[in-house]
């Protein structure tokens, strides 16, 4: 690629993105000056295949292959947002998918551990995290729709998809203090929640806003009644 090529190219992406923070995020009730600083530090576009880069910053949930989506901007922002992540915090992400979140996370956090449960969508995340020199993340292949025990307890706990049962499971993962975000509900209505764990038996949970996410794979179902 040559360097004028080069030059345009990076204008077009620095335009896109100022236009995705001010016209989608803020509009959003997207205000914390940190996330707003951090949207705009991390390229989006380095986390999306190279066809698809010209809706990087487009307000879609943006498909990644093997049936998963990437989040839109505005709920990334609002995830952030919510959760108010510390340099001292230990996070659990429940869905690497494109790596992008997780690069996010990473820049706030003492260190991540996301889980994907689909093999190749993590091999692409960890080479994508190592081109933006983020080594503060250990990723997993596995399914960790209940939670991911073997590094428990966490500060931070966030799910990339929704689930139709709150997860309790996980919750109980939570450090005293700790937060956790999930989508809960079915189709046509589901919430984004915070629960946030104030002490053993202690805790409070509050929806943020309504949106529609696809489903966690192998997410537990709610039980149907017949009559």
């Amino acid at each position: 690629m040559t360097q004028t090529l080069q030059t345009k190219n990076n204008t077009k992406n620095e335009t896109a993105r100022f236009n995705m923070i001010e016209q989608q995020i803020r509009t959003w009730e997207v205000l914390d000056p940190v996330v707003l600083a951090l949207l705009d530090e991390v390229p989006r576009e380095e986390f999306v295949a190279e066809s698809q880069q010209g809706l990087a910053f487009a307000d879609v949930e943006l498909p990644i292959g093997h049936g998963q989506t990437m989040l839109s901007p505005k709920i990334e922002g609002r995830i952030l947002q919510a959760l108010g992540i510390k340099k001292s915090d230990k996070v659990l992400l429940i869905g690497t998918g494109s790596g992008y979140l997780t690069a996010l996370i990473a820049k706030l956090a003492a260190h991540v551990h996301a889980v994907e449960i689909v093999p190749e969508l993590s091999r692409l995340a960890s080479t994508r995290l190592q081109k933006q020199n983020i080594h503060n993340v250990t990723l997993h292949v596995g399914d960790a729709v209940n939670g991911f025990a073997a590094e428990a307890p966490y500060d931070v706990i966030v799910f990339t998809g929704s689930l139709q049962l709150h997860p309790t499971t996980a919750e109980k993962m939570l450090n005293i203090g700790g937060r956790m975000f999930a989508v809960v509900g079915e189709l046509p209505i589901m919430q984004a929640t915070l629960t946030q764990r104030f002490s053993e038996g202690s805790r409070r949970k509050e929806t943020l806003f309504e949106t529609c996410l696809p489903p966690l794979v192998n997410a537990p179902q709610a039980a149907k009644f017949e009559f």
